[in-house]
């Protein structure tokens, strides 16, 4: 890239984030991490930590991208720079923040929730590549082999933002490692992506859910099951129903489940506004025609984006969770 090419965007950058704002964003926030009463409300005050950490992050990024291409290390500065720009298009209210990420068993029997087991494996590495933490909320184990469903919570900045770029159908043809003739095989799974809602956004009634209890079949050992610590709700207004069960107390699973509702309730309300979300998909079936990228593993190996025409040969790498370029392709059509 020519370095005048780079000094635009760098400019532009800097115009769009405003050093001196968030300079002065942070010593507003550092004031009142300092107040004697601050950690009475333990949740404000860890969002407000979370925030003082972030913009700092984002002050520093800035401030190197400066001094490296003033120094001429261009393509040093390139890479933050290109970084920065991919953020710039992470914009909605809810894109810095958490995100509850869902695998569903579409499609194929066994086959899918084989597969659905493989997008576990690869979406929890790429949590882990961006350093994001996460915890199994529920999980439905196949039959045979795999998983028919799981959700996750993942707590991590810009975690939404990335994140909803994956919701869909994603299909994959392959050899079956479950038939003696070895047949190639296409099989489905969704995903769905939603932001975390705070409480005070949806207001959900106490008399508007039935609650169960029953015995985990969760992580945990023998203890989980000694006790009916696992819940299920049921939203009567709308039938919704979340289950939570892989926490080891009761309390932890019932926060969970109202959790996932908020999420769900969100996104329904969104949709009556006539407002696109990414991530939601009323009744989405995992099948044929609206799938969002195909993996082919077999008679020939490749990894294709039906939205943006991406593609990736080396589909071991993406299946370990390197999936920046996949996002970052889609996030610059948006």
């Amino acid at each position: 890239m020519e370095k005048e090419e780079l000094k635009k965007k760098l400019e532009s950058i800097l115009a769009k984030a405003d050093l001196k704002v968030k300079k002065q964003e942070i010593i507003n926030l550092e004031k009142q991490s300092i107040a004697p009463d601050f950690w009475s409300d333990p949740k404000k005050a860890s969002q407000i930590m979370k925030k003082i950490t972030a913009l700092k992050k984002e002050v520093d990024d800035i401030e190197m991208m400066q001094l490296l291409f003033e120094e001429n290390q261009l393509a040093e500065a390139k890479k933050l720079i290109d970084q920065y720009e991919i953020l710039l298009f992470l914009s909605g209210p809810y894109d810095k923040g958490d995100a509850i990420f869902s695998i569903q068993a579409g499609q194929g029997g066994t086959e899918a929730m084989d597969w659905s087991n493989m997008l576990f494996r690869m979406y929890t590495r790429y949590f882990e590549r961006k350093n994001w933490s996460y915890e199994e909320i529920d999980r439905i184990d196949g039959d045979e082999a795999g998983i028919k469903s799981t959700t996750i919570s993942i707590h991590g900045l810009f975690a939404y933002g990335y994140l909803k770029c994956e919701a869909g159908v994603h299909r994959l043809v392959r050899q079956s490692p479950f038939n003696a003739d070895r047949l190639r095989q296409t099989s489905f799974a969704s995903v769905e992506v939603l932001p975390q809602i705070e409480d005070k956004e949806i207001n959900i009634r106490e008399e508007e859910i039935e609650w169960q209890f029953y015995r985990s079949g969760g992580k945990g050992g023998q203890n989980v099951n000694k006790v009916a610590t696992a819940v299920r709700l049921i939203h009567k207004p709308t039938g919704i129903v979340v289950s939570s069960q892989t926490e080891r107390y009761q309390g932890a699973n019932r926060e969970s489940a109202l959790k996932i509702l908020r999420a769900k309730l969100w996104a329904i309300e969104e949709e009556r506004r006539e407002k696109t979300v990414s991530g939601f998909k009323t009744g989405m079936i995992a099948s044929w025609g609206r799938q969002i990228r195909s993996y082919v593993l077999h008679p020939y190996k490749l990894i294709k984006d039906l939205r943006t025409n991406y593609e990736e040969n080396n589909v071991d790498k993406v299946l370990d969770g390197e999936l920046d370029g996949f996002i970052e392709a889609y996030l610059k059509t948006q």
